[in-house]
């Protein structure tokens, strides 16, 4: 005879409940990364394949672009690796592999960091070493960015999943999360000779690591961010926050049960935690670039080189370009007497006209119609989550979240004692600042292009929104919809009946069953769906096919 429900939990059975559902929701988040996984590999095989199709079709646009000169000699599967990959190695890619096969040449090489090189360079001499007989170096370092970049992409959609189960407390929603990483706009440069792929594990990865409370471990991380794209130098925000928010809720604690005479001292162990804790953090993110910044002072503030160390072919082209190379015999660059002699803010300033608003001329209209759909999807996310909480927003996300109308409140869950999950949950907030902080930063100071690829490497913001909004406007996506047709495939299955020790332990399993993969459903259904749907996924797969048909021959893109 079956026990009751209120027998089970008066027995002790409810226990055994409790360890069945935890196994129950390990068995379903790895069912959710096994499908994160065959859906990130097969982005990935799509792409290397479209782009080697329409590099073969479509004939290449001639750029005035960096294109240094091929000086090894050919071997016998070179023009096969050119042919199947060579459309990865377009644009700024010239750099990275450039430095990776010849070091920091030229001035304006600096500009690109060094980690990419490093980690291209190393796969090549490694594992792609038995094939030195058939291919040269450069054909090498075109295999290792396939290599990387693959399986750094697939790490990145894993990654998303789970720092989005952390922050948003919302399964379905870090599901689709992840599956929309999987279509990124960003799609080619994640592909490509370039750092997004490697930058996005990082970050990601030390977001994780943060918010499991292994800041030690993250800042180290951050670190690696850093040294391998400027921008990682903004990711010590979301160390200085977190210790901060650590060091007001420790203060409160001892504001509610320390007596007076030791309050002061317990409030000053705290705040030379926090300074020692936030110094020490902010040194290590920060310290690849100040050596990075050094390395290239010395190359071209002190050199030690003559340019007939150099190869002729190299030389003729800084002679024609005008591409300064390091020389003990010429004097000495001017921004190596600036004040702080910073030699990424002179590239950029001088090679590619980096600044504020000096991109805003009537002939960038055209970049600045690409960059739009990310400036609306990014002003929107900032916008609905400050109008939905205002007060916790204006606090700096610095309250306590249990407090009673003072947490994080989702506009869609009126009424309800619980702190909001999903898009709207407390611990987004960090997230969107930085999000904010780097949108701002384009629109105003950068190449608006560029836009696209930079928010979308470095903030899983874009990601967490779309999916939010898809969810709220596609009744496919709705949470509804889902527990609907479960809770009526259950009905039909059984009768009414008192529920038992068994039933306790049924947490909605069947709810969680998510959709294989709901994006391919809504393609299918396109005639159907909204027109927020509609215009998001026509976002997303658009620049994820049009940056392979332009980007791979030579034709601007993002």
């Amino acid at each position: 005879m079956k026990k009751s429900f209120l027998d089970a939990i008066e027995t002790g059975d409810i226990l055994d409940c409790t360890r069945r559902t935890d196994v129950e929701a390990t068995q379903t988040a790895r069912m959710d990364v096994g499908r994160v996984v065959k859906f990130a590999t097969f982005s990935r095989a799509l792409t290397l394949l479209l782009q080697a199709v329409f590099n073969s079709l479509i004939p290449d646009h001639v750029p005035d672009a960096f294109s240094p000169p091929h000086v090894a000699e050919p071997k016998c599967w070179d023009s096969l690796v050119e042919v199947i990959f060579g459309g990865l190695s377009r644009w700024d890619a010239e750099h990275f592999l450039f430095i990776a096969e010849r070091g920091y040449v030229y001035e304006h090489n600096f500009a690109f960091f060094p980690l990419l090189p490093l980690s291209l360079r190393a796969v090549a001499a490694t594992v792609f070493w038995p094939l030195g007989g058939l291919l040269n170096f450069r054909s090498r370092l075109l295999l290792s960015v396939v290599l990387i970049n693959s399986v750094l992409f697939v790490l990145n959609a894993v990654t998303l999943y789970s720092l989005g189960r952390l922050v948003l407390q919302d399964r379905r929603l870090a599901y689709y999360s992840s599956l929309l990483y999987c279509i990124t706009p960003a799609n080619v440069f994640m592909a490509a000779a370039y750092s997004e792929s490697l930058f996005a594990f990082l970050a990601f990865g030390a977001m994780w690591l943060l918010e499991k409370g292994q800041a030690l471990t993250s800042c180290f991380v951050f670190a690696l961010a850093t040294a391998t794209r400027s921008n990682g130098i903004v990711s010590v925000g979301f160390l200085l926050y977190i210790q901060f928010q650590r060091c007001i809720l420790q203060a409160r604690v001892v504001g509610r049960t320390a007596v007076k005479l030791t309050k002061f001292l317990s409030y000053a162990r705290i705040s030379f935690q926090f300074v020692l804790s936030a110094a020490v953090g902010t040194a290590v993110v920060l310290l690849p670039f100040g050596l990075f910044q050094y390395y290239g002072y010395v190359t071209f503030c002190k050199p030690t080189m003559k340019p007939e160390l150099i190869s002729n072919a190299l030389l003729e082209l800084s002679e024609k370009k005008g591409y300064r190379v390091p020389d003990m015999t010429r004097d000495s660059p001017s921004w190596c007497f600036h004040q702080y002699p910073l030699l990424y803010s002179y590239i950029q300033d001088v090679y590619w006209n980096v600044g504020f608003l000096r991109y805003y001329k009537l002939r960038q209209v055209p970049n600045f119609l690409l960059a739009l759909p990310v400036t609306v999807l990014g002003t929107a996310a900032a916008w609905q989550y400050c109008t939905a909480n205002p007060w916790f927003c204006l606090q700096l996300g610095l309250i306590d979240g249990k407090q009673k109308g003072q947490r994080g409140e989702n506009p869609d869950l009126k009424g309800s004692d619980k702190p909001a999950s999903g898009f709207y949950s407390p611990k987004v907030f960090v997230y969107l600042v930085h999000a904010t902080v780097l949108l701002a930063f384009g629109v105003f100071c950068m190449h608006i292009q560029v836009l696209t690829r930079f928010l979308a490497s470095s903030s899983p913001v874009l990601y967490w929104f779309s999916a939010h909004l898809l969810q709220k406007h596609e009744p496919f996506y709705s949470t509804d919809r889902v527990e609907k047709a479960a809770s009526s495939t259950q009905s039909h299955t059984r009768r009414a009946r008192l529920p038992t020790s068994s039933d306790a332990c049924k947490t909605g399993s069947e709810w969680r069953i998510l959709p294989q993969n709901p994006l391919a459903e809504l393609l299918l259904n396109w005639a159907q769906c909204s027109a927020v749907t509609r215009c998001l996924l026509g976002y997303f797969i658009s620049y994820w096919v049009l940056g392979l048909v332009l980007h791979c021959n030579w034709l601007p893109w993002t």
